[in-house]
């Protein structure tokens, strides 16, 4: 499996696991708007290691997590349908790791390594 350039996890800090079957959605802003550049599912350890292409070029990019699908089928209740993040990648020749931390009312984030 090759790892992509942007890479995410996430962990669901209100039950102390990582969150596994999360929708993940990569987009790219270009001249036009946004475009779906890649996508796939946590796996057991919250990991999407193949979400979009090996390299990137610098722009702004977004992830969208489907954060109220996978809290209904946990059965708790939430507040988040998605949570987007958008971020500049200004470094090609850097990995860039985006984490999303969530609970049924709350999230965060930070750059990763």
């Amino acid at each position: 499996m090759t790892v992509s350039h942007i890479t995410t996890h996430i962990l669901d800090t209100a039950a102390g696991k990582p969150a596994e079957g999360v929708s993940v959605r990569l987009e790219a802003r270009g001249a036009e708007g946004w475009t779906e550049i890649g996508s796939g599912t946590t796996d057991a350890d919250g990991r999407v290691k193949n979400l979009g292409p090996e390299k990137s070029d610098a722009g702004d990019y977004r992830i969208e997590f489907a954060t109220g699908e996978y809290f209904e089928r946990e059965g708790v209740e939430s507040f988040f349908p998605f949570v987007t993040l958008a971020f500049s990648l200004r470094n090609p020749e850097q990995h860039y790791h985006v984490p999303l931390l969530i609970s049924p009312f709350a999230y965060s984030t930070y750059r990763g390594s």
